[in-house]
């Protein structure tokens, strides 16, 4: 038994992606949900890889924007922590990095492999999971886009005709990437999101025309709907000392007794210590004068 707990649902941040062709609406579809996530005065962090296709919307959402040139896993990761501190971060898209990669690696198999991709890879997929681990290990929520592309089949129908049929859509990132996020929405040119992985569990396999803010409010309900996510208990706070009792640390010691003994007096006699310490430090004032007096030539 040692080493387990009672599983919880605790309050949680969301990682969801968007993957479709170029026409379905991502870059608006992230940033309806976004707004919905963060509520009215939340904030948007907003990393653009399209060439400033988001800032065209910059007059119907309010969000902060990053235009990333450099595509690289390390050009993407400082971004991502750049953006700490947001209560959203949206991704648009992660497609390039991934193209990014496979170009490096291709480069790495002809310097260092002899052509060889596979062996390349041993030095790929570290930096491919480091990309992962910075978008799980953010603070906030985490939307992000990735291109796709539908891929198709040849089928026979009922009468023995051969027909094209869609099997899905192929996302331009690394295998596996779906595994990461709670939920992956697979958006149309006709801007419908078939939700094709839910770790919500009420939005699996259904479709959902244009998602928007009422759809980003259900989700930022469900993160909601759990205990508090466990932090370290902070250190206990210093108690604050009152000023009065470091300017009479600061007295000569014959003044610092004569004030200590005023303060004594002053609780006996019923005074609080609020008080006491107020007659304590005026008397120490008063003495302090007193000695400087004495100490001026005639």
């Amino acid at each position: 038994m040692a080493g387990f707990r009672k599983a919880t649902k605790a309050q949680a941040k969301l990682r969801a992606a968007v993957m479709g062709p170029s026409g379905g609406g991502k870059t608006f579809s992230v940033l309806r949900i976004g707004r919905g996530l963060a509520g009215p005065m939340g904030t948007i962090a907003f990393i653009d890889t399209e060439r400033g296709s988001a800032s065209k919307y910059s007059d119907r959402f309010d969000f902060d924007v990053q235009d990333l040139n450099d595509y690289s896993i390390d050009g993407y990761i400082e971004a991502i922590k750049s953006a700490h501190g947001y209560d959203v971060l949206i991704i648009d898209s992660l497609s390039h990095g991934w193209q990014s990669l496979l170009e490096e690696v291709e480069k790495l198999a002809k310097a260092k492999y002899r052509g060889n991709t596979w062996s390349a890879w041993s030095e790929g997929t570290p930096r491919q999971k480091k990309l992962v681990n910075a978008i799980l290990d953010f603070p906030g929520h985490v939307l992000a886009t990735i291109r796709s592309k539908t891929e198709w089949t040849t089928v026979e129908d009922g009468r023995g005709k051969k027909v094209l049929q869609r099997i899905g859509m192929a996302p331009e990132q690394g295998k596996g990437i779906e595994y990461e996020f709670d939920l992956l929405l697979e958006i149309s040119t006709e801007h419908m999101a078939n939700v094709i992985k839910d770790r919500t569990g009420r939005f699996q396999d259904r479709i959902i025309d244009k998602p928007d803010e009422a759809f980003g409010r259900q989700l930022a309900l469900w993160l909601a709907d759990g205990e508090p996510v466990a932090d370290s208990p902070p250190p206990p706070a210093a108690p604050s000392l009152d000023p009065r009792i470091v300017e009479i640390g600061n007295f000569p010691d014959a003044v610092k007794e004569a004030c200590r003994r005023v303060m004594r007096a002053a609780m006996d006699s019923g005074l609080s210590r609020f008080h006491a310490i107020g007659l304590a430090v005026d008397h120490g004032r008063e003495l302090v004068a007193a000695m400087a007096d004495e100490m001026e030539p005639v």
